[in-house]
């Protein structure tokens, strides 16, 4: 963030995914830009974006955030999460449903019955590896614990006791199976 800013705004661009905690000054609006031309205006508030070129995703944590695409306009609020799509102007919100998008900044998974298939996805995105779920019959089970800076071999480990199913490592991939 830059130490100052000039004219009546505080505009950044963003890439990639960062969490925003803005102090309040309703003079100066805080204006990030994502580079799927998405615009976020705050005045004060603490929330998680991220921006890639296929999407943006916005989960706000406390305040008000509001998002601009196009025509659509939206107001974001406590626990709002929010997906737009690089491709369209329409701009989809639900209630986040889990802490997971923290990892980042904690460097902690808070699972809390959390289905098999999201946790993959935040861990695909932390580790940078390659986790495969072969039979769609365990996506959707749940987990509850609590992984803390482990190494990815644990936390598979972990995942294999828990629902007694196989993972299997071939080359840099791990495959989960009944």
């Amino acid at each position: 963030t830059p130490d100052k800013f000039v004219n009546n705004e505080r505009r950044v661009a963003l890439k990639g995914e960062a969490f925003f905690s803005i102090t309040q000054d309703k003079t100066k609006p805080f204006i990030i830009e994502t580079q799927d031309d998405v615009e976020i205006r705050v005045v004060g508030t603490s929330f998680n974006v991220k921006s890639f070129e296929t999407f943006t995703e916005v989960i706000v944590e406390t305040g008000i955030v509001e998002l601009k695409k196009g025509n659509s306009v939206m107001r974001l609020v406590a626990n709002d999460k929010a997906r737009i799509y690089s491709k369209d102007s329409i701009i989809k919100v639900e209630k986040k449903t889990d802490d997971l998008y923290k990892y980042y900044r904690s460097k902690s998974f808070d699972c809390d019955n959390t289905p098999l298939w999201k946790v993959v996805e935040v861990l695909n995105e932390a580790y940078d590896e390659r986790i495969v779920i072969k039979d769609k019959s365990l996506r959707n089970l749940k987990l509850n614990t609590q992984f803390d800076q482990e190494d990815i071999d644990i936390v598979m480990q972990v995942l294999e006791a828990t629902f007694e199913f196989t993972v299997t490592k071939k080359r840099n991939t791990y495959y989960i199976t009944q």
